[in-house]
């Protein structure tokens, strides 16, 4: 390359969905979110609350991307968050350093910020379960990461192997994050409450002693299924 990069790129504005669409999401389990998309839209497993203690959140994504051994453009993602949202921090899957630590966890959380959410590692735990930010991570390392750049924020990223953009809403907790689409939001919430009703009633029948559910009964006893003993 001839020039230099631009250390940051920044699209500081975007659409931003209905608050009260994002609130009916709150306390819903991520399993329900699931549900109501057709069963995708988490992220990789390995994506969980460092502290367990710590999980449960909702917001609106506010998104940047690091690159590997960087978290310069975590920073741009502050300036751009306010109350409520999630700052999405993707690194790549870079194992080698933490994207954040408990300071950076501890502006987020000064900001207002719900969550933080990264495909890459942490640092400081003993200081992240101080700060009381909800941090989902790939895992931990003491290492550090420098602050050069290039990177982005505001603009899509996947993390988890899950396309994210600033305006999507994200829902976490002990299982894991699951990115719900802004244009997909209205359709998810007109379903949650039918999914709630069948998992309750599912829930209740299972407490009450049932061993198999109908329709697996009825393919079990259909010709779909052969017998060779």
């Amino acid at each position: 390359m001839i020039d230099d990069p631009p250390l940051l790129t920044i699209r500081r504005r975007f659409a931003r969905p209905d608050p009260a669409l994002v609130e009916a999401l709150r306390g819903i389990q991520t399993g329900f979110a699931v549900d109501a998309m057709d069963g995708s839209g988490a992220l990789h497993h390995r994506i969980k609350p460092v502290d367990p203690a710590l999980a449960a959140f909702v917001g609106v994504a506010v998104t940047c991307d690091c690159g590997p051994a960087d978290n310069l453009a975590v920073f741009a993602a502050l300036d751009i968050a306010g109350p409520g949202d999630v700052l999405v921090c993707a690194a790549g899957g870079y194992e080698g350093t933490a994207v954040i630590g408990d300071l950076v966890a501890g502006m987020a959380r000064n900001k207002g910020a719900a969550a933080l959410v990264t495909d890459g590692l942490v640092r400081d735990l003993v200081g992240l379960r101080q700060v009381g930010l909800p941090v989902f991570a790939a895992g931990l390392t003491p290492n550090s990461p420098a602050r050069q750049g290039p990177g982005t924020a505001g603009l899509p990223v996947v993390v988890g192997g899950v396309r994210v953009e600033s305006g999507d809403v994200l829902v976490g907790d002990l299982d894991g994050v699951v990115v719900i689409p802004q244009e997909r939001l209205a359709a998810v919430v007109d379903r949650l409450a039918a999914i709630r009703q069948k998992e309750a009633a599912l829930d209740a029948a299972v407490r009450g002693g049932l061993a198999m559910p109908d329709f697996a009964r009825r393919i079990l006893d259909s010709d779909r299924v052969r017998s060779i003993d």
